[in-house]
């Protein structure tokens, strides 16, 4: 079996209240999705599985969002407004976190892909496992 190497990158919301570090490989693989809330946020996702993202503050300063299927939890920041990471339909094991809101000196080699989110039920099985350790 093989295994990626994984590096601790950390990250947060506009005013420093929410905090993370998540474990991803040195290559980060990055969806750029054209769904509504992603297209207007300009969330970038970085999936990873929930073993491999601690929360290291602002548990009590997030607040939820839901739509649609309701099964997404849209987490952000209630003070800022910035959603840094958030539990995604397509991996509801993990959670997708936004490469826009790590720390930059954290961020290397970027790979991206395309997702068609505006149809999501004809490309949403493509995001699954991803979430799965690799």
């Amino acid at each position: 079996m093989t295994t990626t190497r994984t590096i601790t990158r950390t990250g947060g919301c506009h005013c420093g209240r929410v905090r993370f570090e998540v474990q991803a490989p040195a290559t980060l693989r990055v969806q750029r999705c054209n769904c509504s809330i992603c297209r207007m946020t300009g969330f970038e996702h970085l999936i990873v599985p929930a073993a491999d993202f601690r929360l290291l503050s602002g548990a009590g300063d997030l607040t939820e969002y839901t739509f649609n299927t309701g099964v997404a939890k849209h987490l952000f920041c209630r003070h800022c407004g910035i959603k840094s990471f958030y539990v995604p339909r397509s991996n509801p094991d993990g959670y997708s976190v936004n490469l826009r809101c790590l720390d930059p000196a954290t961020v290397g080699a970027v790979e991206y892909e395309d997702f068609d989110g505006q149809n999501w039920e004809r490309h949403g099985h493509t995001l699954a496992g991803l979430s799965k350790r690799g």
